[in-house]
């Protein structure tokens, strides 16, 4: 691979949905082709694209074409199948995040003990096997606790609080009887998370917090940049920067965090991808998280960071995208949609920008 790709080079990616999406527009804006692998038809992605590969994520040949149709390829959600990126790096394609970033991220025991290593700091944990297991991890962390499967689950899926001892056995058959992790309760002051990216020369950007407020285990709204001290801040860089050089990771990368009672951050999640949280950087900064991801896997400098704006980003869910022409009329407020069909409760639809001065 010829690095930086020029305009007219083509960028694959995995995954159709909104991130996807996104990810496609900000490639084109800079002269870049994208094709998108993705098993649901005339996906997001795939509508706004070069083209679209109809296969499922780990068909042989669907790998094969993208492989060779393709001067690079990332992905938009971090449960691509592991075997899927050492085909497409077996087969000499450079793929971005590497497979260690994607390996971590996909198992929630693997992301703590990781995390610890490089003295970055999360909450207790307890690796869950079996219901004896969890019932001594419960005794020994002491309740409440909460328990989540080790891979896949999302927007609070495959989770369960155990508040007494007597909540063991039901929350072991809520998660599936599935691995997990037990993990101890943060008594957090607020949910924070830092959106930063690495290039392939060892650069390093890292964009102002944002406050994060959940609703059912969903990203309701992101307020950014968020009114932190300076010291946090550079906590928050100290953190980021120790994640993407540990894991040698080219991309952006949102770090999920827990600002505690006297200012210290305990990491949440790293999702090794564009972020929810991020959304707030398309109308905010110069460049948003979308086009610094693509920056980073076609070889490109990393654009700047810096916040022209304050912007409150709200998710718009299930019915709620059925307000857009009341939300484009606001002259404050940006509307992003995301071609998506059947508005399904809880389903993310789009996003709307208020933006303000800082």
């Amino acid at each position: 691979m010829t690095l930086p790709l020029p305009p007219g080079s083509t960028l694959g990616i995995i995954g159709g949905g909104q991130l996807g999406r996104m990810l496609s527009q900000a490639a084109s804006r800079l002269g870049l082709n994208v094709v998108i692998l993705d098993p649901q038809e005339n996906s997001p992605a795939g509508r706004v694209s070069q083209g679209q590969i109809v296969a499922a994520y780990d068909s042989p040949t669907a790998l094969n074409v993208l492989g060779k149709s393709c001067q690079a390829v990332t992905f938009e959600f971090e449960n691509v199948p592991a075997a899927s990126v050492e085909t497409l790096v077996a087969s000499g394609t450079e793929v971005a995040p590497g497979a260690r970033a994607l390996a971590v991220a996909q198992d929630r025991v693997e992301e703590k003990t990781f995390l610890n290593s490089i003295k970055v700091p999360t909450t207790a944990f307890a690796v869950i096997d079996d219901l004896a297991s969890l019932r001594a991890a419960v005794a020994s962390l002491g309740a409440p606790v909460l328990l989540k499967t080790r891979r896949e689950g999302y927007d609070g899926k495959g989770q369960a609080w155990i508040k007494a001892a007597n909540q063991v056995a039901r929350a072991w058959t809520a998660i599936g009887e599935r691995p997990a992790i037990l993990e101890a309760k943060a008594d957090f002051v607020r949910e924070l998370s830092v959106i930063c990216a690495r290039g392939r020369d060892g650069s390093i950007a890292v964009y102002p917090l944002s406050e994060n407020h959940h609703e059912g285990g969903v990203l309701r709204t992101t307020l950014a940049p968020a009114k932190v001290e300076a010291q946090t801040k550079a906590q928050a860089t100290r953190i980021a920067r120790r994640i993407l050089e540990g894991l040698d990771y080219v991309g952006v990368m949102g770090v999920e965090l827990f600002e505690m009672p006297g200012g210290r951050l305990l990491v949440n999640e790293i999702a090794p991808r564009v972020h929810n949280s991020g959304h707030w950087t398309q109308d905010g900064c110069l460049c948003d998280q979308f086009e610094q991801h693509v920056r980073a896997v076609a070889g490109w400098p990393l654009g700047p960071t810096t916040a022209h704006a304050r912007v409150e980003m709200t998710n718009l869910l299930g019915d709620e995208a059925g307000r857009w022409a009341e939300l484009a009329a606001r002259k404050d407020t940006v509307v992003h949609l995301y071609g998506k069909g059947e508005p399904r409760p809880g389903r993310k639809m789009g996003h709307a920008n208020r933006v303000m001065k800082l």
